[in-house]
C-alpha cells in the first residue's frame, strides 16, 4: 500500500494500516513522524509540583480552587495556586497496574450537592474491578467523605483500565473504559469494557441511551483517556492503538463519534474501514499514545480556540489537531518536545481562566520522575 505523507499543515489521505480499504477522511502519519513543530508562541507555567501521577483535575466553581486525583489514591486540593499538604481524602484501591484513582468530575449540581465522582480500581490484586464512586466535599473543601458506589462491575486488569470522567453538555456523566486486556470485550454489547458509558448522575441508566437498559453509549474502544464534545451530539475521542496485540502495533487514534457508534477495535485499526464501524480522522504509525484531550474553549490563546489539544504519553508532547467544517483533520502540530519537553502528559482541560491546564505523568514508572515529581501546568501565551 502507498501513503501520501503529511507535510507541515497540508494533510492528505493515507492507505489503511489495518483491514479494509483507504478512507479519504483518515490521515495516517508515517513511522516516527508525530507532526510538525507548533507555530503558536506559548509557554508552560508550573502551578504546583510534588505530585505523584496526577490523573484528573476538577475546578471548583466560584473560586480558584481545584481538586486533583493522584493515581496511588489521594484526592488533593490546590488552593490559591498552592498544593494543600494534607490530602482531601485517601481512597482504598486494588494494588498494581495502570489502574488506581483515575478520573474525577463534579456533579452537574455541585453548588447545591457538593458531590463529585471518581473512577477507582478496587478489590485485591487477583479480584479487582473499576467503578465510579460518589463523594461529598466539605464546605471548606479540605476534606471529603465517601457517599456510595455509583456504578460498578467494570472489568479491571494490569493495563487498559480507561478512567476518564466528564459531565457532558446534557448533564449526564460519561465514563471512558478500557478493554482490560481482553479485546473481544470491546465488541461485546453485554460488557462494560472498551466503551464510553453514559449515566444519570444518580447512577441510573438514561432512558434515551442507544440500547434500552444499557449504559453503553459508544463501543469498539481499546483504552480511551480523553474525549470532548463539538456539540450536544458529536464527540471527539482519543484511543490507544494496539501494543503488539494481534500482531499489530502503534496506530493510536482520534475519532469523531455519536451515540451508538462503534470505533472498531479490534476489528479494524489504523485507517481501516468496515461497514458500520468508525474510521479515525488521524492515526500515528508509531505509538503516541494519547492521555487526556480537550477542545479548547478559552480565550487566552485565540489561535487554538475550537481545536483539539491532546496530551500524549510515550512521545511526550502536546498535540494540537485542527478540524475543518466537515470535521476532517486540516492541520496538526506538536508542542513541548525536545528541549521544551514536559515529559509525559496525562490530563488536558480548559480552565475557568480560559487557559489550558495539563498534568504530567512522569512518576508512573515509564517517565523520569525527578525531585520535583509530577506537576500541574498552565499553558499561557509567550
Amino acid at each position: 500500500m502507498r501513503c501520501l505523507s503529511a507535510i507541515i499543515f497540508s494533510l492528505t489521505a493515507c492507505a489503511s494500516a489495518g483491514p479494509g480499504v483507504t478512507s479519504a477522511d483518515c490521515t495516517l502519519m508515517p513511522k516516527d513522524d508525530f507532526g510538525p513543530t507548533g507555530t503558536v508562541a506559548v509557554r508552560a507555567e508550573v502551578v504546583v509540583s510534588g505530585l505523584e501521577v496526577p490523573w484528573g483535575l476538577a475546578f471548583l466553581p466560584g473560586s480558584t480552587d481545584l481538586l486533583v486525583t493522584e493515581r496511588p489514591g489521594r484526592i488533593r486540593l490546590v488552593r490559591n495556586g498552592s498544593l494543600v499538604t494534607t490530602p482531601v481524602a485517601t481512597v482504598p484501591l486494588a494494588p498494581g497496574g495502570e489502574g488506581g484513582l483515575l478520573g474525577i468530575a463534579l456533579d452537574a449540581d455541585f453548588a447545591n450537592t457538593r458531590a463529585f465522582f471518581i473512577y477507582a480500581t478496587t478489590g485485591t490484586a487477583t479480584d479487582k474491578q473499576n467503578r465510579v464512586e460518589r463523594w461529598t466535599l466539605s464546605s471548606d473543601s479540605l476534606s471529603a467523605s465517601f457517599d456510595r458506589v455509583l456504578f460498578g462491575g467494570i472489568g479491571a486488569a494490569q493495563f487498559h483500565d480507561g478512567g476518564r470522567l466528564r459531565i457532558g453538555p446534557d448533564g449526564k456523566l460519561y465514563v471512558g473504559t478500557g478493554d482490560a486486556r481482553e479485546p473481544s470485550r470491546s465488541q461485546d454489547p453485554a460488557s462494560l469494557n472498551g466503551k464510553l458509558l453514559r449515566l444519570n448522575t444518580d447512577g441510573t441508566i438514561p432512558s434515551d441511551n442507544p440500547t434500552p437498559n444499557s449504559a453503553v453509549f459508544i463501543s469498539g474502544i481499546r483504552n480511551t483517556q480523553g474525549f470532548d464534545w463539538f456539540d450536544a451530539t458529536t464527540l471527539v475521542i482519543t484511543d490507544h492503538g494496539p501494543s503488539a496485540e494481534l500482531m499489530r502495533s502503534g496506530h493510536d487514534e482520534v475519532s469523531i463519534a455519536r451515540a451508538g457508534d462503534n470505533l472498531g477495535w479490534p476489528t479494524i485499526y489504523g485507517c481501516g474501514t468496515s461497514e458500520r464501524l468508525v474510521t479515525p480522522r488521524i492515526t500515528w504509525t508509531t505509538a503516541v499514545p494519547p492521555g487526556g484531550a480537550a477542545l479548547y474553549s478559552g480565550n487566552a490563546i485565540p489561535e487554538w480556540r475550537g481545536n483539539l489539544l491532546v496530551g500524549v504519553l510515550g512521545s511526550a508532547h502536546l498535540h494540537r489537531v485542527v478540524f475543518d467544517a466537515e470535521k476532517r483533520v486540516s492541520a496538526h502540530e506538536v508542542y513541548f518536545r525536545g528541549a521544551d519537553t514536559l515529559g509525559r502528559i496525562r490530563e488536558v482541560i480548559t480552565g475557568p481562566d480560559g487557559e489550558l491546564w495539563l498534568t504530567t505523568s512522569n512518576c508512573d514508572g515509564r517517565g523520569s520522575c525527578g525531585t520535583d515529581k509530577d506537576k500541574i501546568v498552565r499553558v499561557v501565551p509567550r
